[in-house]
């Protein structure tokens, strides 16, 4: 679920009205960029599929968020990089696909892949490759991605490539993932007496620093959560995961939530809000609340992803220097998602190495498209927030030093989150199904102050299960 637009596990709601713009490359000696399948010619490359990309291949490709006008810096970027691949493959041209607000909203998304209508290249979450296969949409690119298509694929963590597998095929390439931690204000910690180099690493150590910082008064709030619009489920998820349970039991078919783990959540919660008054008065928030809270030094610490900070640099007006991050308290797992790109099934083996060959160069690349540092700071873009994080090996040294190099924000701040890495855990399936039942479980909680803990997870045992049994 997660970020400023959702964009990793839950769809914005907005309408998103979709435009195309083409960005062409002239091809030497004047030859054609090559279409998009519709008419005129296509092709020229090897049929072996583990073959790389002949750079004579003529095809053109249709890929999904490419950044819209209203974000200059990225759309520049963008531009740059179909110049820049085009010096090595100056027959496939680059059909770009902007949407302003969110890429891509729910209706709209399922409503393309029933229709089969999808670009070449297609945005999705890690949690959409069930439906995506429900609905055949996905090519199987397993033969076409190797180390010769993609040089750096030995240094993708095997947890990511895992969330885009099934069956043993490979349906997409990952562009970014993220764990959760314990995102803090470090004003208020300093404030509160408290270390923010060494923010809390057991929920214990939470309740006692979310009760030190309430104490400075002015409304402001130790510890806060969500309990509304399927966030509040995500984070009893993340929680429940940080102690080591679960949602569903290895079957995929029962709830498995209704125990001691998922009371201690809930008591945990419950003692903070009701006994200690160290989470707030106002209840029922959703995403963007906390990030509100928090920016504006109302807030000591919640559950959040790194980019959370940029977000709220760039949109809320707050400063890199007041954020740090933590692992996520328990530290035995912890929630972990991301995005990728997936292509489009039925479309010719030309244009499915072409495909490869971009996301390769844009995404998959140290040092070049996404991972160009240094071009990012210029651009006067976030450099340093610890996202994404998918590298291993020598690939992640040399990451990780561009990132220090080029970095516009404080990295020691993420040290504790770095250097304490926890077992990343995929969301349950029927996420979004789950996480509105869970909604309850914890407005519950949050908002009575008798409410009745082991009736609120019976009842939604019972509601989950039935979830999972319409699967």
């Amino acid at each position: 679920m997660r970020s400023a637009r959702f964009r990793r596990t839950r769809r914005a709601s907005a309408v998103a009205l979709v435009s195309a713009l083409t960005l062409t490359a002239l091809a030497a000696c004047g030859t054609s960029a090559g279409n998009n399948g519709s008419g005129g010619s296509e092709g020229g490359g090897s049929s072996d599929p583990a073959a790389p990309l002949d750079p004579k291949t003529k095809v053109t490709l249709t890929i999904d968020c490419m950044p819209p006008a209203a974000k200059a810096a990225e759309l520049k970027e963008w531009k740059e990089d179909v110049a820049e691949f085009n010096k090595k493959y100056p027959n496939v041209r680059i059909e770009g696909r902007s949407t302003p607000g969110q890429c891509l909203e729910p209706p709209r998304f399922t409503a393309m892949l029933k229709a089969h209508s999808q670009p070449d290249v297609f945005y999705t979450y890690f949690t959409d490759l069930p439906q995506v296969l429900d609905n055949s949409g996905a090519a199987d690119i397993t033969a076409y991605v190797n180390d010769k298509t993609v040089p750096l694929l030995k240094d993708i963590d095997p947890n990511v490539l895992a969330s885009l597998k099934h069956d043993g095929k490979l349906y997409g390439l990952p562009t970014s993932n993220y764990t959760m931690g314990l995102l803090i204000n470090r004003k208020l910690f300093r404030q509160a007496g408290l270390d923010p180099d060494n923010p809390p690493r057991t929920w214990d150590e939470v309740r006692a620093a979310a009760k030190k910082i309430a104490g400075l008064g002015h409304g402001i709030a130790g510890y806060g959560e969500y309990s509304a619009a399927n966030t509040g489920g995500w984070h009893f998820t993340a929680q429940m995961y940080s102690r080591g349970g679960d949602i569903v039991d290895p079957t995929g078919k029962k709830a498995a939530f209704n125990n001691d783990i998922g009371r201690q959540v809930l008591q945990s919660l419950h003692a903070m809000r009701w006994e200690d008054d160290s989470m707030g008065k106002t209840q029922l928030l959703k995403w963007g609340d906390l990030q509100k809270q928090i920016a504006t030094d109302k807030l000591g610490m919640f559950l959040a992803a790194p980019d959370d900070i940029a977000y709220m640099v760039q949109q809320l007006g707050a400063k890199y220097e007041n954020f740090g991050m933590g692992p996520i308290p328990g530290e035995k797992n912890t929630l972990a998602g991301g995005n990728n790109y997936m292509i489009k099934n039925g479309i010719s083996s030309d244009r499915i190495k072409a495909a490869i060959a971009w996301l390769n160069f844009k995404n998959l690349t140290v040092g070049k498209g996404q991972f160009d540092w240094s071009r990012t700071k210029a651009d006067r873009l976030p450099v340093g927030v610890p996202q994404p994080n998918f590298w291993l090996g020598e690939s992640k040294k040399t990451d990780d030093a561009a990132r220090r190099t080029n970095a516009t924000m404080p990295v020691e701040n993420f040290k504790t989150f770095m250097d304490n890495p926890v077992p990343g855990k995929a969301e349950p399936p029927k996420a979004q199904e789950i996480y509105k039942v869970l909604d309850n479980v914890m407005s519950g909680v949050l908002t009575n102050k008798n409410a009745d803990i082991d009736k609120l997870l019976s009842t939604a045992e019972a509601q989950v299960d039935q979830v999972l049994a319409n699967q």
